[in-house]
């Protein structure tokens, strides 16, 4: 098992493109195990990035911004402290509703 913590400064912004970026925070490296990760992730497009669809069930709480997130083709408002789980193999995304503040929410994920 690794270090069971990370600093600020080890983490690294992942681009996914169409305005949306995160920063893995903990992972395997620190002892996370059966696909549990960590992260933040920030969406300031204004369109919906393009959908993901993962293995494992991924839990969202938004710090930040306010927008949208659709699940398996249903969509619900997002504002700070909103709460919300895409399902293993459900197709999931999420938006914006201002450039000038991007939709920023912390995230993880365990298998399912």
């Amino acid at each position: 098992m690794g270090r069971l913590y990370c600093e600020p400064d080890e983490r690294r912004r992942v681009d996914s493109g169409s305005g949306h970026w995160s920063y893995p925070l903990l992972g395997p490296e620190h002892g996370c195990v059966n696909q549990c990760m960590s992260g933040m992730s920030y969406y300031a497009g204004t369109a919906f990035a393009p959908e993901a669809v993962h293995e494992f069930q991924e839990g969202f709480l938004v710090l930040s911004g306010a927008g949208e997130a659709r699940i398996d083709g249903q969509t619900f408002p997002l504002k700070p402290m909103v709460s919300f789980l895409a399902p293993a193999g459900a197709r999931h995304t999420m938006r914006s509703a201002s450039p000038e503040e991007p939709l920023a929410l912390f995230w993880f994920h365990a298998k399912a």
